[in-house]
């Protein structure tokens, strides 16, 4: 049982965990949250699942992804507002809470803006632990805005991927990752003119394009045998980025299916379409025996149990670390039925 008389709840803003992450490095927080999000894939049915809630406009969608096992809870707001850096927004921000099941008190609050930028990245280096082939070293990396600086530091620092090809429809995004990656020791980042151009040879292609649309980003012609797709930016309604006979050249894998069903590359497939949630591979604890021609395809479209991991990572690191500030973000009181007294 906690102890409510000297609890606080452990807060993390996002100065805080932009000086922390600058100091220790995204790419290590990647590596570290690998191992937590293991764990929890590999307890799979330990937890309660729902696909998470949302509200869509004709411009973008508001979330909450709740999950929680017997003893800790967690739920992420977060956006989806692909036209929002018109008006100098990210398109997508977050926000993540970790609570007690036993009391239901809030342990801990963070930004999962970030965040959640680490944890997308760690999954898909994750799933591709299992799924790619053996010591992969090339990868195309289509969509080069928020999301992909993290792909790609996570894919060298974990997989040993040694040359990125990028593209971006806006080249401007593809000089920024260049830019910001310059410095990363035994890392070639190569600009591309097209999408096909970038696929060419590689062993991984990543997508993370943000437009909220059902997009052709993939086409067959560009899949080789013995590839590894990792689809990230298909994560909503109406929205995809594989052509959808991609999808039959390989073995697709998901996080959580009747979310992905909604959501994912295969919202426009059948419902007989087969598909393999990716915890049952993770539970085995090693990859897939996999023929060297083999496609393997990752349709991830971010499921709760992601945020889950990170925010056990960070309260963890908060505790251990003396990172963020407690908080008294709810009452602890003498007369626990006696809330008015506050204000006497």
């Amino acid at each position: 049982m906690l102890n409510l008389e000297t609890l606080k709840t452990r807060y993390i803003d996002l100065p805080t965990m932009t000086k922390y992450l600058k100091s220790v490095g995204s790419e290590n927080v990647i590596s570290r949250l690998i191992p937590y999000l293991e764990d929890d894939y590999s307890r799979w049915n330990d937890f309660h699942k729902i696909p998470r809630t949302a509200h869509h406009s004709d411009i973008g969608v508001l979330e909450l992804m709740p999950i929680g096992d017997s003893k800790t809870y967690s739920f992420k707001y977060v956006n989806g507002h692909p036209g929002n850096p018109k008006h100098n927004f990210l398109t997508v921000m977050g926000i993540g809470l970790l609570a007690d099941v036993s009391t239901g008190f809030p342990l801990f609050l963070s930004e999962l803006t970030l965040t959640t930028a680490i944890r997308t990245a760690a999954t898909s280096v994750m799933a591709a632990k299992y799924l790619a082939k053996p010591n992969p070293k090339k990868m195309a990396l289509i969509g080069n805005g928020c999301q992909s600086e993290f792909q790609a530091l996570g894919f060298h620092h974990v997989l040993g991927i040694e040359e990125i090809y990028c593209y971006d429809v806006d080249p401007s995004a593809t000089d920024k990752l260049m830019n910001n990656l310059k410095d990363v020791k035994n890392l070639k980042l190569i600009k591309c003119n097209s999408t096909k151009e970038a696929c060419k040879g590689v062993d991984i292609i990543t997508t993370v394009t943000a437009d909220k649309k059902n997009a052709i980003i993939i086409t067959p012609d560009m899949v080789e045998p013995g590839m590894h797709i990792n689809g990230v930016g298909g994560d909503c309604p109406g929205k995809t980025e594989l052509h959808s006979e991609v999808l039959h050249m390989g073995d697709v894998y998901v996080e959580f299916e009747p979310q992905s069903r909604i959501e994912g590359e295969i919202q426009h497939m059948s419902k007989d379409f087969k598909v393999t949630e990716i915890w049952n591979i993770i539970k085995t604890g090693k990859p897939i025996d996999r023929k060297p021609d083999e496609i393997t395809i990752f349709d991830s479209v971010g499921f709760a149990l992601e945020d889950f991991s990170i925010l056990r990572l960070m309260y963890d690191i908060a505790k251990d670390e003396n990172i963020g500030v407690p908080q008294s973000l709810v009452p602890i009181l003498e007369n626990p039925k006696n809330l008015y007294g506050l204000l006497r």
